[in-house]
């Protein structure tokens, strides 16, 4: 195996268990809130703050890893706040608490996230971008699949949420485990990447920033997944039991979408996220109007959005940054997509509150509007 390769693995099996610890704390923390006396608007606004903070974050510590050079330092400390914030959700009982460890945990995010994507794509130029980030994405979402289905487990044996929490703990520190031992096998991750001679060198290019517009807009209409699982339980349309389920579903579809998308995109180009947004849009009607099986099919075209977004959407950030700027260039992709993520996801709960047919609209509409902007991108590179 080539040691490009088996760095994205080492990398995966990280995600793997640390998707694990908090996307499974992720698919009950709209109940959780909701327990804890949050209303719909609070958790709306909660979970697009804490996305916001991740987010923008990002924006420093992504100029932090490309000044400094400290991509391995920068991404072990984010792993650690990341994940210790999700099992102490186990010894909280106010809903202000819990808030500030979902953001806690959010911030933690933020600060790895750039800098291990910019290590990760030094490894998957040899191997493909797509296919790489492909890679690393379906490992991570093997473990949020598997994290909710533990917290279903718990709920199954009569256990609440304070030991669904607790339990998460121990892919938590496996996760940390491995990341230390990637760390002394891989301690320059540059090296894996050639280097190659950059047309752009000065700054981020005006395709790049249209990209941007094109990302923050179909995030700012996708739904989070708290505020889903807060319908679902407050109309009754999915048994609290199988929420967790549902979530692994998702995650499950979501890491077979990586991989295939992955692979296209590296024979495709941007042509598969645009098919990939106009599939995934109609969730928000089949999970916010159906039943239980159509609410069923919606997470299964969430988890589609998902799988899209979170490798093939990176990978594009890696064709269209020179080297010596990814970190820079996924800090204020995530950043922008963030700042887009907090103002769709409160919108959304508001709307939710007011009216689910105009929430539905809301979100259909703006993740179609960026269409047209990734046919721009696409032919500005070719």
């Amino acid at each position: 195996m080539k040691p490009a390769t088996v760095f994205i693995v080492l990398l995966g099996f990280v995600s793997l268990f640390s998707d694990m610890t908090y996307e499974a704390a992720r698919s009950i923390t709209g109940p959780f809130l909701a327990f804890l006396g949050a209303s719909a608007t609070l958790v709306g606004f909660i979970a697009g703050l804490g996305e916001f903070i991740g987010y923008a974050l990002r924006l420093f510590s992504g100029w932090l890893a490309d000044k400094t050079g400290k991509y391995w330092s920068i991404t072990i400390v984010g792993y650690l706040i990341n994940l210790l914030s999700v099992p102490a959700l186990a010894l909280v009982g106010q809903w202000q608490l819990a808030a500030v460890l979902i953001m806690a945990e959010r911030v933690g995010k933020a600060l790895r996230t750039p800098a291990r994507d910019a290590m990760l794509s030094h490894a998957t130029a040899e191997i493909g971008r797509g296919w790489g980030f492909g890679l690393h994405e379906a490992m991570d979402q093997i473990g949020a699949m598997l994290g909710p289905l533990i917290v279903a487990a718990v709920f199954y044996f009569h256990g609440g949420y304070r030991e669904a929490f607790g339990v998460l703990l121990i892919p938590a520190v496996i996760a940390i485990g491995i990341l230390v031992f990637a760390r002394f096998l891989y301690p320059s991750p540059r090296d894996l990447e050639i280097s190659k001679i950059q047309i752009e060198t000065k700054g981020l290019s005006k395709v790049y920033w249209i990209y941007l517009i094109a990302v923050a807009l179909n995030g700012a209409g996708y739904a989070d997944f708290p505020l889903i699982t807060y319908h679902f339980k407050k109309v009754a349309t999915v048994p609290e039991q199988w929420i967790p389920v549902f979530y692994a579903l998702a995650m499950g579809i979501d890491a077979m979408a990586a991989l295939i998308f992955g692979h296209f995109f590296d024979k495709k180009g941007l042509s598969i996220l645009i098919f990939s947004v106009i599939i995934s849009a109609g969730f928000a009607p089949l999970c916010f109007l159906g039943g239980f099986y159509s609410a069923f099919m919606g997470m299964l075209l969430w988890g589609i959005g998902m799988g899209a977004q979170e490798s093939i959407m990176r990978a594009a950030v890696a064709v269209l940054v020179p080297k010596e700027k990814r970190g820079v260039g996924y800090g204020v992709f995530n950043t922008g997509y963030g700042v887009f993520w907090f103002l769709g996801s409160t919108a959304l709960g508001f709307l939710y509150d007011f009216s689910v047919s105009v929430l539905i609209v809301f979100s259909v509409l703006l993740q179609f509007s960026s269409i047209p902007f990734l046919f721009r991108v696409r032919k500005m590179l070719h």
